[in-house]
């Protein structure tokens, strides 16, 4: 189960629970406040708490610009302008709390991101459930020939099940050894250093607070076809609540972040070539072997 007895019990009281405001209350992500969305096979992400929704980012726009946004006809196409521009700061004035469990593993992978307030479940001071993510045949890949961080092909049914076998054999006997060493009545072992043996599997939980500036920029690497599955997953759940949150953000996100391309000055001028009639080629573009390999990805999918 995704959710503890006592944290179903407490999204129940959350839910029934209604206090008049005068705060500004975005209905799109209200519809999410509290649920959790399962992720993987035990994980989770639920919105706990939110601040701003798409005015606020043009109210801040405008006390800053001032008579400069007179010329911006509506809300959207102000935060279109402040997207398609570059422009943060409007954009950090909306936060919002997120309750996330996810395998270890790919919590140190989200933890790169630094702009964020996190606060992770203690394995120092509680003891760790035995779940585990072990996933589904479909995602047991190859290593890839072409990029040292990302998957090939996917494995033989035969290789995959030996690797699985070997991820629930390795994490129940781990999981074994945890509960044998803290066991009260056993060795004694303190939790902080029990801990240890558990493998990157196991799952965490954490509060994960962010402004939509800094969001968007996750979004933009970890909802990625290029990024891992195991967050992506996790970043495409939240793409669709950020999307009923702040619905003119997100849809300029979509449109000049996610679903827009970068050009180097060298690939500019190779699609300014062949737009004459030119021929490019990798020996003649001025780009790495790499670059010309990501241009050609971007040409093939503009034709």
């Amino acid at each position: 189960m995704p959710l503890s007895p006592e944290q179903q019990a407490e999204i129940d009281a959350q839910r029934a629970t209604a206090t008049p405001t005068l705060r500004a209350v975005a209905p799109g992500i209200e519809q999410h406040l509290y649920i959790p969305r399962p992720v993987l096979d035990h994980g989770f992400v639920r919105v706990v708490d939110y601040m701003g929704d798409d005015a606020a980012i043009c109210q801040a726009a405008r006390v800053s610009y001032g008579k400069g946004t007179k010329s911006v006809q509506n809300d959207e196409g102000l935060i279109r302008y402040l997207m398609r521009h570059w422009h943060s700061t409007p954009f950090e004035m909306c936060e919002i709390k997120l309750h996330v469990k996810l395998p270890v593993f790919v919590a140190r992978q989200w933890i790169r991101h630094r702009t964020a307030n996190v606060n992770e479940y203690s394995a120092r001071y509680s003891i760790l459930d035995r779940e585990f993510y072990i996933p589904a045949p479909e995602h047991i890949n190859s290593q890839s020939k072409v990029n040292n961080q990302g998957r090939g092909e996917l494995l033989s049914p035969e290789d995959s099940a030996r690797v699985l076998d070997m991820l629930k054999a390795d994490s129940t006997r781990a999981y074994d050894n945890y509960e044998t060493m803290i066991a009260e009545d056993g060795i004694g072992l303190a939790r902080e250093l029990a801990r240890m043996n558990l493998p990157a599997n196991i799952y965490t939980q954490w509060y994960w607070k962010v402004d939509l500036h800094n969001l968007f920029h996750f979004l933009r690497l970890r909802a990625d076809a290029h990024a891992q599955y195991e967050i992506r997953v996790y970043a495409d759940a939240i793409c669709e609540m950020v999307a009923d949150w702040v619905p003119f953000a997100y849809k300029a996100f979509e449109d000049y972040r996610l679903g827009a391309v970068t050009l180097s000055a060298q690939m500019v001028e190779a699609m300014r070539r062949m737009l004459k009639g030119e021929e490019v080629t990798a020996e003649n573009c001025g780009m790495s072997a790499r670059e010309w390999r990501e241009f050609q990805g971007v040409v093939d999918g503009a034709s």
